[in-house]
Parts: structure tokens; C-alpha cells; sequence
């Protein structure tokens, strides 16, 4: 199925993003944590886990090496070893970002109190001390090299501690840390997180205010404290718009028939085909630079030109592709384009238009089918654009793009848009378009993987986003094939599985001309929340999954902190709550929605439930300067507002202050906003006519 229509974890200062944006903050690789399909032979862990079984050898033959004769000391040093297995490991395993060869241990001398279940396993520093301390241990891990820089060569002739360390009180100052509130320590169990906080509780509901009539795809704020955004369609159009402040009565304000910029006559809009994303510069203010990722068709359009996706690089010949939808291969491409607004003095912010001619072509690629094509770009807190490509279409992606590294379809792909290489190194470095790769793209030194990849396995990723509060949560929803939509963190390297797995599941295509992935040759990254097909389709029809934010405005005290998504097909909302903090366990809620009665423009309900709004087809979420939350559907713009408005009940809301923490005043709606209006919704009721026609195309085709 496809994505827009039937055819188809404490903010970090600037100095500690790099590091923290390639890792998860659960396990030393960022890769994991991975569920077990059975427990580890060596470690004792199950569940989740950050090793396989491969690991788990490496670990017994390391200990095996050790020679340790006191059986004792041995059941503690294996303990040590396979915390390495812990989903806290990365926790466990650094102080100030310096690596370790062991586990900070729990020590309760240093602190007279501790959460621990008891005083023995808060003492577990001393228990190693005592038991291990005249024991000869090979290869010892617990050297002071070792801990002090992060795992270099040690003295192999001493073997016993109390010939590293002087004392139990040194031995223990060094690898110990009391274990207060809110800390990790090691205390030779599998650590679980202090547990003393209350889990949040369910919100008793969404509550939106409509706002727009018109059908969006795309919604970013500008970066200059104002309260306005782009706002573009599928169609090809990208608007200035002005947001009303919450609870105002204002609606959107902008000028239909005066585009930022139109694309229209050279994006192909059909179905998955359009202007797909938009993303404006983090230095926006200063250069005026934003980027519009669209489809264009080289037939119709001769700069639409592009190399194929489909090629002998990837063991797909586009010859012998069937026709889809009576398209050719390749004959329609995905664009990334800059543009830069019009500007006569030297405040972009103030400029009303764009220039039509494209700055540069950041990237050309032409697609071996018609849907699963993602599309969406953002920009990181690293300043670099990240782009999400889909499997390219065909039932069960049949060529496994997805899992190919010499494709960059089924990839999240990361590029350095501010410096750019010439010519030759485009042709030298075989790069898609003009764009630099970052250095530290995880396959930038590897020669069978195509170096712009930052993430892969997935079949149409559709809409990501970064944690506002968190920027190390790369948050991506994956639109299913037959049974599961998923939501996942993304991570360096990281292989989120498809088409080896669809969710938690195994997946067998129905025709492989590309060959398979084996299961064991990968360790995939299983999603964190989602839904099955069944929790939807009996009350919509189908699934098809739409990604959001983790909600950090305080507009809605209750919902602050939980993951937003939504199904395409506009008939649930979910909410995801992470607890612990940040220890990557999500318990998933259906949210209750309704339309505050004070909306400034009232909303239509599904029939037989007056309660619910008609949103329809639920596109994309957006998100302003001031963290609101905003759901674009096709038949409409809405905005996440103050539960009381819609009677629900939310004890942190303070219902005496009506004033909204959001955007600068708008004033009301004006004759001309309201003819604005009814045009928008002319234009939504041909697009719903077009996706109705459109469903019954795609599930001939499915």
C-alpha cells in the first residue's frame, strides 16, 4: 500500500550533538538494542538485548581465556563481561563520554542512601573486591590503563587487583558510583531503571481547532521568531503563511492566488507523485536558502533527466521491469532542488517571493516504479539534509532495494549541502547530484555501500522527525506491506529491516528476481510503537501509517512528551509515552479526538458520531517555533489545542490563563481569508474525488 494514498529520548549543548546524534542511548552500538529470538547461551539475557549470538560467543571465548580457578570470582567477572548485553550498556560502560572496559559498579559508600533492591547489590563494588582480590584473572579488565583511557594495553604479568590497585577504597572510587537517584550502576543483574516515578497516564483526549480549508503536504515554521511558515502542496505551490496565536478565533492567513513559488508546470502530481517536501535552511535568515524535494516526468520536462535506480549496480535490469500503472522505468524522478527566496536588501526574512530557477540540483534519481518513493527532507541539528527514500515500489519491494547498500532506495540518505564538490568529484565520487557527503556518514569508507547512507531497510518511510527536546531521537514511521505500520529511532548505520522483516515479523515476498537477505546476515532494528493492520481496518477500511512529534509545547500539559501518530486513513490518533525516560520502552495509547466548539472554523463529523471530525486523509503533522503540534488532512488545517476546549479533563492545565504560549496575534478572519477559504475547499473535494478513484487503481494493482 502506499503512503498518501490508497495507490499506494534532555536537550544537548551544540559541542555534544555530533556524538550523540549517531548513537542510541541504550546500547554502545548504536544498532541495537534487538529483540532475542531466544535467550543468549552465555549472558543471561533475554528480551532485549544489545548482543546476538555472535557476540555471546565472543564474550564466552574472552572469558574462557581469562583462566580464572575460583568459581566464585568467575560468576562475577562474567556478570561484568555481559553487561556489555545490558539495554543500558551505554550507560553503563561511560563517565563524561570516556569509555570503559567495565561497567560503572554500584557502590553504596559512596552515598547512605541507595535505590537499589538491596544493600548487598548496592555494595556490588566491594562484593568484587572480596571475592576477586587474590584471584590471578588474565587479561584482567579491571586494570587502571584500562578505565583511565578507555581500554588501552595493560601489563599482562599482573593478574591479581590488589596488584593494580592499592586499596578497596582506590579500587572502588575508580570503577564505582553510588547509585542515586536517577543514575545507572552495575550491581550484577540486568540493570532496571529506578522505577520509583509514576508512570504518566493516558490524556483523556486530542483536542483540535480547524484553522484551513486547504489540502497540505508540507509545513515548516521559519527560523526567525515569527509566527509564519511554508506551507506547500501536493500539486506543486508553496505558500508564505501567517499562523493565528491559539485561542485567538484567527485562521491561517495567506494569498492563494500569490504563491511563494509555483512548481506546477514541472512536478508531476499523480497519486505518490508530487511536491513531496519542503525544508528551509537553519540559516535561513542569512542566505534566504530553502529546498523543495518533488517528481518531475523526463518525458514532459527534459531537466527532469536522471540516472536510473534501477541499474547493474544493483543487479536490476530496467529492461526487463513490468510496466507499472503503464509508466516506464525510470521515466519519472525524484528531485531535490534549492531555491532561495527574492530578496532586494538583505533581510530574506522580509521577502514575499521566490526566485522559479532552481539555485542548484541537489539530487536526480529516476524510479523503477510508481509508489514507495518517501520524499520527505528535514534538516538535522547537525545542519545536515537528511532525505527519505521509500523501496521504490512493486509488491514486497522485489528486487530488495531495501536492503541492498548500493541502492539508495529503502534508505535514509544524509547530505552536506554546504559544501559542494565539483564537477569531476561528482563524476569521480559517483554522487546522484550536488551535494558533499558528511564525514562521518556511517559507509563513507566502505566501497560496496553507496557513502550518502545514513540508515536503510525500510519500505516508505513517511514522515520524521527530531526530538525538539531530545535531538539524539530521530524518530521515522514505515508504512507496512500486509500486516504492521511502525514507528522507529533512527540510529548511524542502523538496518531497520525490510523486506526481511515487516515490524516483528518474518517476510516472505511473493517473487524475489533480486534475490533474498538471509536473517542471520543482519541484525535489525525493530520498531519501538506502531500498529497492527487489524487494530484499523475494521473502522477506516485500511492502514497506512503517518508520522509525527513528540508534543513539547505547553499548550497541552498532558500530552507534553508523548510521540503524536496517526493512520492516513483519519480515524485514529496515537499517543507514544516513554517510560523510563529514555530508556526506549514505549506504551502506546488510541487518543480520543474531538473539534473545540470555538473553533474558528467549524468541522464537519463523521456521520454517526458528531463528536469526531472529519479529517478525512490524515497527510502530515507540523510543528511551529512555539513546539504546537499541527495535522494536515485533506480536508484541512488543525492544530493541537487546550484540552479544556474540547471538555476534556487535564489536572496540569491552568484553565484561568487563556492566553496561548503560541505565535504573535493574528487578527480575525476577513471577507477575502473566507473566499480563500471556500476556494480550498473546492480544491479539497477534487483532490478527495482524485484519491477515491485512485484507491480502487491501487488495490486492483496490490
Amino acid at each position: 500500500m502506499g503512503v498518501l494514498f490508497p495507490i499506494s529520548f534532555y536537550l544537548l549543548s551544540l559541542l555534544f550533538l555530533a556524538d550523540h546524534l549517531s548513537s542510541h542511548p541504550l546500547c554502545i552500538d548504536s544498532r541495537y538494542p534487538l529483540t532475542l529470538k531466544s535467550p543468549l547461551k552465555f549472558c543471561p539475557y533475554d528480551g532485549s538485548s544489545c548482543c546476538n549470538s555472535a557476540q555471546d560467543v565472543r564474550l564466552r571465548k574472552q572469558f574462557q581465556s581469562m583462566n580464572i580457578s575460583d568459581p566464585a570470582c568467575g560468576s562475577i567477572v562474567k556478570s561484568v563481561l555481559c553487561a556489555r548485553c545490558d539495554q543500558f550498556s551505554a550507560e553503563l560502560f561511560r563517565v563524561n563520554s570516556v569509555p570503559r572496559s567495565v561497567p560503572i559498579l554500584c557502590n553504596s559508600t559512596l552515598s547512605s542512601s541507595s535505590p537499589q533492591s538491596s544493600q548487598a547489590e548496592s555494595n556490588f563494588c566491594s562484593k568484587v573486591w572480596d571475592t576477586c582480590m587474590n584471584v590471578s584473572v588474565s587479561n584482567s579488565p579491571f586494570a587502571p590503563s584500562l578505565q583511565r583511557q578507555g581500554g588501552s594495553s595493560v601489563d599482562s604479568n599482573l593478574t591479581k587487583i590488589t596488584e593494580m590497585w592499592q586499596s578497596k577504597s582506590d579500587f572502588c572510587n575508580a570503577l564505582g558510583e553510588a547509585s542515586n537517584d536517577g543514575s545507572l550502576c552495575f550491581a550484577g543483574e540486568p540493570v532496571s531503571l529506578n522505577a520509583t516515578a509514576e508512570a504518566p497516564s493516558i490524556p483523556s483526549g486530542l483536542c483540535l481547532e480547524k484553522i484551513g480549508n486547504g489540502s497540505y503536504l508540507s509545513m515548516v515554521p521559519l527560523p526567525d521568531g515569527s509566527n509564519r511558515a511554508f506551507f506547500s502542496n501536493q500539486q506543486g505551490k508553496i505558500w508564505l503563511v501567517t499562523l493565528p496565536r491559539e485561542g485567538s478565533s484567527g485562521v491561517i492567513e495567506l494569498d492563494e492566488s500569490r504563491p511563494l513559488l509555483d512548481l506546477s508546470d514541472i512536478v508531476h502530481f499523480d497519486a505518490e507523485f508530487g511536491l513531496m517536501s519542503i525544508a528551509i535552511h537553519p540559516k535561513f535568515t542569512e542566505n534566504g536558502r530553502f529546498f523543495a524535494s518533488f517528481n518531475c516526468d523526463k518525458t514532459v520536462w527534459p531537466g527532469c533527466e536522471g540516472r536510473c535506480a534501477c541499474n547493474s549496480d544493483v543487479n536490476c535490469d530496467p529492461s526487463k521491469l513490468p510496466p507499472d500503472n503503464g509508466a516506464q522505468p525510470c521515466q519519472y524522478q525524484s528531485v531535490v532542488a534549492e531555491f532561495t527566496v527574492s530578496s532586494t536588501n538583505s533581510h530574506p526574512s522580509m521577502a514575499t517571493s521566490a526566485s522559479p530557477t532552481e539555485v542548484r540540483r541537489i539530487f536526480t534519481m529516476g524510479l523503477p516504479f510508481t509508489t514507495h518513493h518517501g520524499g520527505q527532507i528535514i534538516f538535522g541539528p547537525d545542519g545536515y539534509l537528511y532525505f527519505m527514500m521509500g523501496d521504490g515500489g512493486g509488491n514486497g519491494d522485489p528486487y530488495n532495494l531495501s536492503q541492498n547498500k548500493k541502492s539508495l532506495l529503502g534508505k535514509i540518505m544524509r547530505f552536506d549541502v554546504n559544501h559542494f564538490p565539483s564537477a569531476a568529484e561528482i563524476s569521480t565520487q559517483g554522487l546522484w547530484g550536488n551535494y558533499s557527503i558528511p564525514k562521518d556518514n556511517p559507509y563513507i569508507n566502505d566501497n560496496q555501500s553507496q557513502p550518502e547512507i545514513w540508515a536503510l531497510g525500510f519500505r516508505n518511510p513517511w514522515r520524521c522527525s527530531f526530538d525538539a527536546e531530545r535531538p539524539f531521537y530521530f524518530m521515522c514511521t514505515d508504512v507496512g506491506q500486509d500486516l504492521v505500520e511502525e514507528v522507529n529511532i533512527i540510529t548511524k548505520g542502523g538496518n531497520f529491516g525490510w523486506r526481511v522483516y515487516e515490524g516483528l515479523y518474518h517476510y516472505t515476498p511473493l517473487t524475489s528476481p533480486g534475490g533474498n537477505t538471509s536473517l542471520n546476515s543482519i541484525n535489525p532494528i525493530f520498531p519501538v510503537m506502531g500498529y497492527n493492520h487489524s487494530a484499523v481496518s475494521s473502522k477506516v477500511g485500511s492502514a497506512s501509517i503517518t508520522g509525527g512529534y513528540f508534543y513539547r509545547s505547553v499548550t497541552d500539559p498532558c500530552m507534553h512528551g508523548r510521540y503524536l501518530y496517526a493512520d492516513l486513513y483519519g480515524g485514529a490518533f496515537w499517543g507514544g509515552a516513554e517510560y523510563p525516560k529514555d530508556s526506549g520502552n514505549f506504551s502506546t495509547s488510541l487518543l480520543s479526538f474531538s473539534c473545540a466548539a470555538d473553533s474558528p472554523i467549524k468541522c464537519s463529523s463523521v456521520p454517526g458520531s458528531p463528536n469526531t471530525p472529519a479529517l478525512e486523509y490524515i497527510f502530515s503533522f507540523g510543528e511551529d517555533l512555539s513546539k504546537d503540534v499541527y495535522v494536515l488532512a485533506s480536508s484541512g488545517v488543525y492544530r493541537v489545542v487546550r484540552p479544556s476546549r474540547c471538555k476534556y479533563t487535564c489536572s496540569k492545565e491552568n484553565t484561568t490563563d487563556v492566553s496561548a504560549p503560541s505565535s504573535a496575534p493574528s487578527s480575525s478572519p476577513s471577507e477575502s481569508q473566507a473566499i480563500q477559504l471556500s476556494k480550498h475547499t473546492c480544491t479539497s473535494l477534487v483532490i478527495l474525488l482524485s484519491f477515491l478513484v485512485l484507491f480502487m487503481m491501487e488495490r486492483t494493482y496490490l
